[in-house]
């Protein structure tokens, strides 16, 4: 497996020490640090800093290292014109030493052979270190030693998954081979069953009420998290308060408990086609900070004067109590919005009017408009899909979506502009690589359609291009391909705005149920407003590098269990012929889109 040219002019040979079956003379040995990508036929490549090219090293000089270790390399001399080439001397950090995978068991000894295609080893077991786990089973093993003189790793079993292609097993699985929890240790769920639900007096009394203000939340159906609620009245003036109101997950889960490094290290819930692996403990998710109606909840929120127009006139941000009215699924909201009626058909109305038009100017600075479908699996008490269907986003959705993206923006921007200079946690999303963009203008060509503009016009661009395919058979690909083409949004203490939604401050503070960096910032916020200084830019910047990094583990979770689910909803249907869409192309084969599913 190759790797592609970075594109970029390579820097002189190398006049370091050259490797013996090279000839030549031997000079000062070089040297570069950097991390493995390893591929399936065993060889790898290097990228450095150091480097504008990847150094290539063969299986016999990898000397153990593996994907994602960070390793120090020997740099051979390179000739004119050649690929960088080199060795491994040493491997500074290991980037994984559990997989999962089959055991296979033989008399006196044991192999676990790993799933992962990145791992080209098999690890053997001895039988002491088996600890149950028995021929054909999946489980994960640990390296515990590999000698350089050793083919094979020497590895124990830390954990029996169970028999393969049973649904449980598989999604145990998924989460063990991203190295993600699946429960809590009983330490940090006695340390969230000790916190005390009950508000006070005290609480009452430092905080705006918003019990009698006609509040509301909209989820999924089978939702029990509710993080966020929206609060709606009509001022003397005539214009609208609305309260987006956040779930104060920080006043109960204090810095230093148990609780809170638990939810630190997992930075995100995961979701998975059945399952949501939470960030915190089911005792504050699902019940103390869930805004559940009929219930007093303490809040924190942003809340925002608007005029007819959705303009925002005046802003308040601060800790609040809240009693949600009514708890709408998303479905029942669209029915309201549909066909005019329901409960709370006044406020869901005018609500969804006020986030047209917000979503209208986002649209007219710039902002990208991609409708991204989710797969949506129908499954069987015993996980088996029994039917795969895209989630519908309607217009309830963009009700809530477009108040939640209100708050981030105008918190990000209280902090950006009004405290100038102050630590802060911005959510930040840089211009897109003109070479991908360029290989999507070709991509599509294919399609019969053309993108057409410069970078400054892009937005508008490529918006147009979603309408013109939207309801198409290819609508689903080209959209896809459009997303890998965008930069990746990442956290920042360093602001340079958002791209795609067209901010120049944006922050996450609506969902700190499901986000650490949304507890990161209401911790900030409030310091902020007591006109205290947190400090600590780098222990901060290190917390979002962190965050970054889990939600992406999270998400390439998600789409292995979506994965795992499509092939086995179509198992049972080899020999069937269906119409489809090439949706990529490698050097093993090709991908096809099934336009039915």
């Amino acid at each position: 497996m190759g790797r592609k040219n970075t594109g970029r002019k390579a820097k002189e040979s190398f006049g370091g020490k050259r490797n013996p079956k090279h000839g030549g003379r031997r000079d000062e040995r070089i040297y570069i640090t950097g991390t493995v990508d390893m591929t399936r036929m065993g060889y790898g490549f290097i990228s450095s800093d150091d480097l504008e090219d990847d150094v290539f090293v063969a299986a016999r000089n990898l000397n153990t290292a593996l994907h994602g270790d960070k390793v120090k390399v020997w740099l051979y001399a390179r000739r004119k014109g050649a690929r960088p080439e080199g060795e491994v001397v040493e491997i500074l950090e290991r980037w994984r030493t559990s997989f999962v995978g089959t055991l296979e068991v033989m008399p006196g000894f044991a192999f676990l052979m790993p799933d992962n295609k990145n791992m080209p080893f098999d690890i053997f077991i001895p039988t002491s270190a088996l600890n149950g786990g028995k021929q054909g089973q999946k489980a994960v093993a640990r390296i515990v030693e590999w000698k350089p003189s050793s083919k094979n790793p020497v590895g124990e079993i830390i954990n029996v998954l169970g028999e393969p292609g049973l649904h449980s097993t598989e999604m145990h699985a998924i989460l063990a081979e991203f190295e993600l929890p699946y429960t809590f240790t009983e330490e940090v769920e006695n340390d969230a069953a000790r916190i005390n639900g009950e508000i006070t007096e005290k609480d009452l009394s430092e905080r705006r009420d918003f019990r009698d203000v006609p509040t509301f939340t909209i989820d999924p159906a089978d939702a029990k998290d509710f993080d966020d609620a929206l609060s709606l009245r009509k001022l003397e003036n005539g214009n609208w308060e609305v309260g987006v109101h956040i779930a104060d997950v920080t006043y109960y889960v204090r810095p230093g408990s148990l609780t809170e490094e638990e939810a630190k290290q997992r930075a995100t819930s995961v979701y998975l086609v059945d399952r949501v692996v939470p960030m915190l403990p089911e005792r504050l998710s699902n019940e103390i900070c869930s805004l559940r109606p009929a219930e007093d909840k303490l809040t924190y929120s942003a809340v925002f004067e608007l005029d007819e127009k959705a303009e925002v006139l005046t802003e308040w941000f601060g800790r609040t109590i809240i009693n949600s009215d009514r708890r709408f699924s998303y479905n029942e909201a669209q029915m309201v919005i549909d066909t005019g009626e329901g409960d709370m058909k006044e406020q869901i109305l005018l609500l969804h009017d006020l986030a047209q038009k917000l979503r209208a100017l986002r649209f007219a600075y710039g902002a990208f408009s991609f409708e991204r479908s989710e797969v949506q699996f129908e499954l069987d008490e015993n996980g088996k899909p029994l039917g795969v269907k895209f989630r519908d986003m309607g217009t309830a959705n963009q009700l809530i979506e477009e108040f939640m993206l209100l708050a981030n923006r105008r918190v990000a921007e209280y902090v950006g502009k009004k405290l100038r200079g102050k630590t802060f946690v911005y959510r930040i999303h840089d211009k897109p690589d003109p070479e991908k963009i360029s290989n999507f203008r070709t991509f599509i060509t294919r399609f019969g359609y053309k993108l057409t503009s410069d970078e400054n016009n892009l937005p508008r661009a490529m918006n147009r291009l979603m309408k013109e395919v939207a309801g198409r058979s290819e609508q689903n690909i080209i959209e896809t391909i459009a997303l890998r083409a965008m930069a990746k949004a990442v956290y920042s203490t360093d602001n340079i705005g958002h791209y795609g939604l067209a901010f120049k401050h944006y922050t996450h503070f609506t969902s700190p149920i499901r986000r650490y960096p949304d507890m990161m910032v209401h911790r900030l916020l409030t310091a902020y407003l007591k006109h205290d200084d947190p400090g600590n830019k780098e222990k901060i910047e290190k917390l979002c590098d962190h965050s970054s990094k889990m939600e992406r583990v999270a998400a390439e979770a998600e789409r292995a269990s979506v994965k795992y689910k499509q092939v086995e909803f179509m198992s049972d249907k080899l020999g069937q012929a269906f119409d489809g869409v090439i949706s990529g192309v490698t050097e093993w084969g090709i991908y096809v889109e099934i336009i039915e599913n």
